[in-house]
């Protein structure tokens, strides 16, 4: 019997997308390997957000393959939908409904989605409030938290669904520098637990203490990629030295 947990979560073949003339992704290929953590790293407009998004459908891509854990991702809206149910989300921008208390914000979706009875909902949301550091914060609305901890909060909702894959967009870009670290680590304690993730981000020191592979983009392809201990010290492309150059210096 072949050994299934091998099997990649993830499969990109050939992905391409335009807007309008504009080429923004350029035949990427990847696979992905479950509880395998991605960092995606690269200057602006090297099309990184634009290749995570493709991956639950945000952004369509209009050439290639990507399968999420054996679900081809076309234009059947069932296939949509099951993926999203095993893919979690978190933005640069918190999305969380104002009007409503963290813990209304994270108990909505396992509710509707999932099926889920308020009771249950409300013990996972107030364990994931306790892993992620927050747990006093759970009859607050958003706006009465700081920036770091709403981020904590979009995580803690993402997790409440029990996806299979996490998906990072700049988590750590709006918050102010004392907040990142807080974030950040959130995100070590997650990738350490197992949880497979794709993490778009310029933090180093994250991709350097728990990436297993890193990717470099630049104008829409994979320039580079290699676990961190060699796009560090051995980086082999001049684009991936000299952004790491720029990058690294600040």
């Amino acid at each position: 019997m072949t050994d299934s947990s091998q099997d990649p979560i993830i499969v990109c073949q050939d992905v391409h997308k335009w807007y309008d003339d504009f080429h923004v992704l350029k035949g990427i290929n990847m696979e992905v390997k479950k509880r395998e953590v991605i960092v995606i790293f690269g200057p602006s407009g090297s099309g990184k957000s634009t290749f995570i998004r493709t991956l639950n459908r945000l952004e369509e891509h209009q050439r290639g393959h990507i399968a999420i854990d054996g679900i081809e991702l076309g234009h059947d809206v069932r296939n949509i939908e099951q993926i999203r149910m095993e893919t979690g989300m978190v933005f640069q921008q918190f999305n969380l409904f104002p009007h409503l208390t963290v813990l209304q914000n994270i108990v909505l979706a396992p509710i509707w989605v999932r099926k889920w009875p308020k009771q249950k909902a409300e013990e996972v949301a107030m364990e994931l409030l306790a892993r992620v550091g927050i747990p006093e914060q759970a009859n607050k609305f958003p706006g009465q938290l700081s920036g770091g901890q709403q981020q904590r909060v979009a995580i803690a909702r993402s997790l409440a669904m029990q996806p299979k894959i996490m998906l990072f967009d700049e988590p750590t870009s709006a918050l102010d520098p004392e907040m990142i670290k807080e974030v950040l680590d959130v995100m070590v304690e997650l990738a350490k637990s197992g949880m497979t993730m794709l993490v778009v981000t310029h933090e180093m020191g994250f991709a350097r203490a728990v990436a297993d592979r890193m990717f470099f983009f630049d104008q829409g392809q994979i320039v580079e990629s290699g676990p961190p201990e060699e796009i560090f010290k051995a980086p082999k492309e001049d684009r991936t030295k000299l952004f790491l150059s720029q990058i690294l210096s600040h």
